[in-house]
This record gives structure tokens, sequence and C-alpha cells, in this order.
């Protein structure tokens, strides 16, 4: 099937209140486990590329200084892996853009291929966010392709993405910015955080997206609200990861509870990024431990040694440029590096698999219409008439 934008999606989680996850991924191998997850599961995927992980999938190992055209090439990298293993597939699945930068980080996405594109615009003020978001939101929707937006800032560290501190949604300004941008659906700050270190027992303020979807029903404005930084982290990983060397400390997330609580109060897409970094690093570690000869290995011996320097790291990034070719285009030389792959795939099916059933998506692919981009693209300017 081809890919779909992210619009025809929001419908169908809108209309039978259920909640989807979007999960970040940074290699090909990693997309094509998270769709082989979400076939077993019968639900619709949304894969993620963050705007740095283009950077890195475009060959910019040091990915916090990759440059517009590394990401240009990341992106055509990510798109085309995710168009590979989604050509059979009878689930509709969507690419989206995590955090993009600027309207040059979401152009790029666009032109890469990506079917929706999220623009961060919440640093800025108001006004100059409207500005910024209703930019790409023209530029997008004229070529089928969805946008998010985001209203309110989250705590925590994750790519480029910081904040000391957290400033909630106003639930009336939200609306007034899904009216101004017309953007497809909002990421709002109702108590998480980036990063795997949210603190403990965190609770989520539900009363926020609670209001948003109220004044929106009354307003009769469409729009889908996004949970950011909403990884679980779960203990479990975090623990067998420092009993095989490694040093992550305060580590906690979201509860499963929470989370699954904030769904009938508004909330629609969840983003995951963290439990994702966890799992494939937790299976590189036990590999190495299982399979001590492959520490020498000249093809994946690299990534065990710097497993070992930096043993407070999670983020497979870090791990992985010793295997770029396969990182970025899917190639597998030889067998130590297929079985590799392998391990890393486990870990992204665990991670996904689990929350696929949890936030209520399985089973509802077949209630998705499978919406090209072209079609996608006459339905927005049919909108736009309406409501301009």
């Amino acid at each position: 099937m081809p890919l779909i934008p992210l619009r025809p999606l929001l419908e169908t989680i809108d209309k039978y209140h259920f909640a989807q996850g979007a999960f970040n991924i940074n290699a090909v191998t990693q997309a094509k486990a998270a769709i082989e997850v979400h076939e077993m599961f019968r639900s619709a995927a949304i894969l993620q590329g963050a705007d740095l992980a283009n950077g890195f999938m475009g060959g910019r190992t040091d990915f916090q200084n990759a440059t517009l055209e590394d990401k240009k090439i990341g992106a055509a990298n990510i798109a085309a892996a995710v168009k590979k293993f989604s050509e059979y597939s009878q689930i509709p699945v969507v690419l989206h853009l995590d955090h993009g930068k600027n309207f040059d980080s979401c152009k790029a996405a666009i032109e890469g291929g990506y079917t929706s594109v999220m623009i961060d615009g919440s640093s800025l003020a108001f006004e100059e966010n409207v500005e910024l978001t209703r930019e790409v939101v023209k530029y997008a929707h004229e070529r089928g392709v969805s946008v998010e937006g985001e209203l309110g800032v989250l705590a925590g560290v994750e790519d480029h993405v910081f904040s000391e501190t957290s400033s909630y949604t106003n639930p009336l300004k939200a609306v007034e910015f899904f009216k101004k941008t017309e953007c497809d659906a909002l990421a709002i700050s109702y108590g998480t955080m980036h990063g795997a270190s949210k603190g403990k027992d965190v609770k989520l303020r539900k009363e926020i997206p609670i209001a948003i979807k109220e004044c929106m029903m009354h307003e009769q404005i469409f729009g889908v609200l996004v949970s950011h930084g909403s990884s679980t982290v779960p203990g479990y990983i975090v623990d067998e990861i420092n009993a095989l060397g490694g040093n992550i400390q305060n580590a906690g997330g979201i509860s499963v509870e929470e989370l699954k609580a904030a769904i009938p109060c508004g909330i629609g897409k969840i983003n995951v990024d963290t439990d994702i970094r966890l799992a494939v690093t937790r299976n590189l570690k036990e590999y190495f431990y299982f399979h001590q000869d492959k520490r020498t290995s000249p093809f994946v011996g690299g990534i065990y040694k710097l497993l070992e320097e930096k043993k407070e790291q999670f983020d497979p990034r870090v791990f992985l440029p010793p295997i770029m070719d396969t990182v970025m285009y899917g190639n597998i030389p030889n067998a130590d590096t297929a079985e590799l792959v392998k391990v890393i795939e486990k870990g992204v099916k665990e991670a996904i698999g689990t929350l696929i059933v949890e936030f209520g998506s399985y089973g509802k692919a077949p209630l998705v219409e499978p919406v090209s981009l072209e079609e996608m693209a006459v339905r927005y300017k049919e909108e736009n008439k309406i409501f301009s």
C-alpha cells in the first residue's frame, strides 16, 4: 500500500476514540521491524523521523551538527526504506517528520517523501508560532501532506529539543491556534517530558486536553491532540542494561495507565522514542554478552567498543556508526551484521508491540481510508474554500 498522509488516520482516531502510537526510527532495519509489528496487530502505523534523525540517516554521525543538505539526503533514505517495506503491506503507513526545526527542514522532508510533518514553533511567541505553522501548512497542504504544530513547552531533552522548564498549553490559545493555522494536529504540554528522566509517578493534567476538545467541538473545529515526550521508559529494560554494564541513572517514564487515561480526554497520537532506544541498546549489550567472540569481529566489533566506552548512553545512534551503510541503506554484507540486524529488529518490535495493544490501535487498520497525497491535496483545497 502506498504511504498515506496523516489526516485520514487522524479522522479514524477521532471517530473511533483510540490513540495511535507514533514511533521514531533511525535506521532502515528499524523501519522494517516497525512495519512488521504493526502488520501483526493489524494496526495502521505512524513512523517518525526526527529532524536530526534525517541528518543521521544522511550519514552525519555527529547528527547534532547536521546541515540541511545532510537532512535532505537522510529524508530521502528514510522515505525510500519506509516505502519499500510498506509497498506490499496491507496496513496504511504514515511517514511523519518529528520536531521539524524550521520551514526548510519541513520542506526537505516533504521533498524527500514524507507524508506528514511537524513544525515545532513552541519556543516562539504565539503569533510568530502561528505565522510559521501557517506557512508550513500552506506549503504542505498544497501537496496533500498533513501538518502537526506545537503549543506549550515540554521540559526535558531530546535531540535539539531542550527546555529546563515546561509551560502548559492554554486551552483557549490552542483553539485559536487551530483556527488561525488550519493544522491537522497539535502537540500540547500537559505534563509529559522529553528524555528518559521524566520524574517519579508523573500525573498528567488531563483537564487540559478535555478543555481543548470541548471548545473545539463547540466551534466545530477538526484536530487531534498529540502527546509528545510519552515514552514509558520500562524499568525492567533499564535494569537489564545496567546489569550488562550500562550506567543509566534516574530513569523514569510516563506510566501506561496515565497515558491510557488521557486517551478518552482527547489525546489521539502518542509519540514514543526513548522506549525503542532502550530496547535496542539492551539487545546490543546482550548480544555481545552472549557472543563474546563477536567483540573482536572486524564487522561489528566497533559497536561493542562504543558500548563499553559510552556506558551512560542509550541512544543506538551513538553505537551504530561502524555499520552506517547498513543503517542508511539496509545493506547486509556479512553474517555478523545480519545477526546484529535481527537483534535490533527484536528490540524495536518489543517496544512497539506492547504499546499498540495498550493504546488500542490493534485491529483498526481496515478502518483507515487509504487516501493518496494527490487526493488529500484536493480535499485540503476544498476545505480551504469552505472556511476561507
